[in-house]
């Protein structure tokens, strides 16, 4: 059987990442959103999803670019940053952040990494342990297949999936984490094509952000692809179910 979660990432670290994610939900194809526990719009995200629980939360773990919840302190820039830094107490904060989600009532049912942090093999190890504790049944593993991308990106991409091959995680594989931030409907229908088992699309719409404009990302020509009904019909026709990550 193929089922296929469908994911809107960075909830919460603006209102638009969030009203992005809703919409594609209500309109679209997305079935579970990942809330920025440190994101400056995470009340904001809160109080939204409150209001669509068919939409399934899950924490995106951020340990890069955002400020620590346990000390205030801002985090690495990125990847190679938080590589070379002084990581300080990493489990303390990334309880911090699964308790802050959880005490809002909404229910957490999976947890993934900000910039995929989590795949790195002690974190992951970490974070799997975390998932159990907290009753979290699914853990984002990034197998990537497909996308079309210049080569230093797919470089980093097979670096993330030669570390899920090792993972344990919940899903078979993802679509998408190749193209983060520049899905359009034409590529989602190719990426279908590689949809096997528990597969996982990772996306990112948004409507009308304002944040974080470094990242040159195109939310709402997400938003617009991930509601196209050509996708859902080729979903259907492919004989794929969406699922939740339940």
């Amino acid at each position: 059987m193929k089922r296929l979660i469908v994911t809107a990432d960075d909830a919460g670290l603006d209102p638009g990442m969030t009203a992005g994610a809703i919409e594609a939900h209500r309109n679209g194809i997305v079935t579970a959103c990942s809330i920025v526990a440190n994101g400056a719009a995470f009340d904001d995200a809160v109080e939204r999803l409150r209001d669509v629980p068919s939409l399934a939360a899950g924490v995106h773990l951020a340990l890069v670019e955002e400020r620590a919840l346990t000390t205030g302190e801002p985090m690495p820039r990125n990847y190679v940053r938080f590589l070379l830094a002084s990581r300080g107490d990493v489990e303390r904060e990334l309880r911090a952040q699964i308790e802050k989600v959880l005490a809002t009532g909404l229910r957490v049912v999976h947890l993934n990494g900000h910039q995929h942090l989590h795949m790195l093999p002690k974190l992951f190890e970490l974070v799997e342990r975390l998932a159990v504790e907290y009753h979290i049944p699914y853990v984002r593993r990034v197998r990537d297949f497909g996308g079309h991308v210049p080569l230093p990106r797919r470089l980093a991409i097979n670096g993330l999936s030669r570390l899920g091959r090792k993972a344990k995680g919940t899903n078979d594989r993802t679509i998408g984490v190749a193209n983060a931030g520049h899905l359009d409907a034409a590529q989602i229908l190719e990426l279908l094509d590689y949809v096997d088992g528990l597969t996982e699309l990772v996306t990112h719409p948004g409507i009308a952000v304002t944040r974080y404009p470094h990242w040159r990302y195109e939310w709402d020509q997400e938003t617009a692809a991930l509601c196209d009904p050509r996708v859902r019909e080729a979903i259907a026709a492919r004989g794929i179910e969406l699922a939740r990550p339940v």
